[in-house]
């Protein structure tokens, strides 16, 4: 093996270390299956993608209750569209 060094942001290694004390496998061992997948498909593992999304889920808040159910209206709204 090649000893390389990368940079992670703070969610990404939380999240890490998380899957790793759950799944019992190094980070490292982790962060070389999701290289791997990503040279053989193009992509990310679909449950990667899952949790980055569920990561920002209530991180936000606005005063508009309905958002959830106006949002393409608001989109139009602040884009300009």
């Amino acid at each position: 093996m090649v000893r390389t060094q990368i940079q992670l942001n703070e969610e990404q290694v939380r999240m890490l270390k998380e899957i790793s004390l759950s799944s019992r496998e190094s980070v490292a061992a982790l962060i070389r299956k999701a290289v791997d997948q990503f040279l053989v498909t193009g992509t990310p593992d679909r449950s990667v993608l899952y949790r980055q999304a569920r990561s920002v889920v209530g991180k936000y808040k606005t005063a508009d209750s309905d958002i959830s159910v106006k949002h393409d209206h608001y989109l139009e709204e602040a884009f300009g569209s």
